[in-house]
């Protein structure tokens, strides 16, 4: 996976990690702790391989606060007062911009590499 991984573009990184995080907001929203902390260490995985990514060093600093307001909302105390909409819409853009091009994201776990 981490071979594969870095043949994403960070759009493509980046929408796959807002696919976690969403599952892990509507497992919370739902209240399955369980499923939601698992979405949420996937996500924290892919951030993890997405800062490694050699390409991706001049989005360091936006990757890490990503990774540190995601960790707030879900299992802190929500200092940065995050809400669903704003992760969804944050995330949302990555979504858009690979899918411009009628291309779509590029999956982990459905890749033919």
């Amino acid at each position: 996976m981490v071979e594969r991984w870095k043949d994403y573009s960070i759009f493509e990184q980046m929408a796959n990690i807002g696919a976690e995080v969403g599952r892990a907001v509507k497992w919370k929203k739902k209240g399955s702790t369980e499923r939601s902390m698992n979405a949420f260490y996937r996500a924290l995985e892919l951030i993890d391989l997405t800062v490694d990514d050699k390409k991706n060093k001049d989005c360091l600093k936006e990757i890490l606060r990503v990774r540190e307001v995601l960790g707030d909302y879900l299992i802190g105390e929500n200092i940065y007062h995050s809400t669903e909409e704003q992760w969804d819409k944050y995330f949302y853009q990555f979504n858009f911009v690979i899918r411009k091009d009628n291309s779509g994201p590029k999956s982990v776990s459905n890749s033919k590499k």
